[in-house]
């Protein structure tokens, strides 16, 4: 079976996915993003050479992006993609114009202002819904901010690999349901949903591996 390479969403620190890897039977590795005022480009290539030769993408949320900038650079590489509330955004635009208004035009203003790293009341009851105090606590407690190209380069065009999923968390508060469903016919490939908030992998380890391993099969 295919190694899979996990991309965490933006800010979100490696040990989300730990639950989830250790009830896959298979050998899975998180990118480490790049510090500083990266590319996306810089992202891309940066997880291509912490990934194996060949390998399936677990893309979560603005992981999206950096999985889709992969696909560009390395298709060859790339066997499958499964997306996990993941942003897809057509070729030629960002993570940021992905977003309907009028959270677009406010996204922009807030990147631009304040920066990359949310408010911690925010993490706690956005990101973090449905998640335990806990948990939310350590989230919030390593929350990293990113570089504003994360959100703001273009994707190249791209192929997505004919392997494809998308696991859409029907109770998301950072992206609805319907953006999640627009993300996913841009992917292609089966649409299953969880009934979770926006970290089915915090809120529902099991059943997220559940549904990584059949899209897996």
């Amino acid at each position: 079976m295919t190694q899979l390479v996990f991309l965490s969403g933006a800010g979100l620190p490696e040990w989300i996915w730990d639950e989830v890897r250790q009830i896959l039977p298979v050998d899975s590795l998180v990118v480490a993003y790049p510090k500083g005022s990266a590319s996306l480009r810089t992202y891309a290539e940066s997880a291509l050479t912490q990934a194996p030769q060949r390998f399936t993408l677990v893309a979560h949320s603005a992981g999206g992006v950096v999985g889709s900038e992969m696909c560009a650079l390395a298709p060859d590489r790339v066997e499958g993609f499964i997306g996990v509330s993941a942003c897809l955004p057509p070729a030629g635009r960002s993570f940021v114009q992905a977003m309907p208004m009028p959270q677009r035009a406010i996204l922009g203003l807030v990147l631009r202002l304040l920066g990359t790293k949310p408010p911690d009341k925010q993490i706690r009851e956005g990101l973090c819904a449905g998640v335990s105090d806990d948990i939310a606590a350590r989230v919030v407690a390593d929350f990293a901010p990113e570089s504003r190209a994360l959100f703001t380069d273009a994707v190249s065009a791209r192929s997505f690999p004919a392997r494809s999923a998308y696991l859409v968390t029907e109770d998301d508060r950072e992206f609805p349901a319907p953006l999640q469903s627009r993300f996913a016919a841009e992917l292609g490939g089966q649409v299953e949903t969880m009934r979770t908030a926006h970290l089915p992998m915090l809120e529902d380890p099991a059943e997220t591996a559940k549904r990584i391993l059949g899209a897996l099969a």
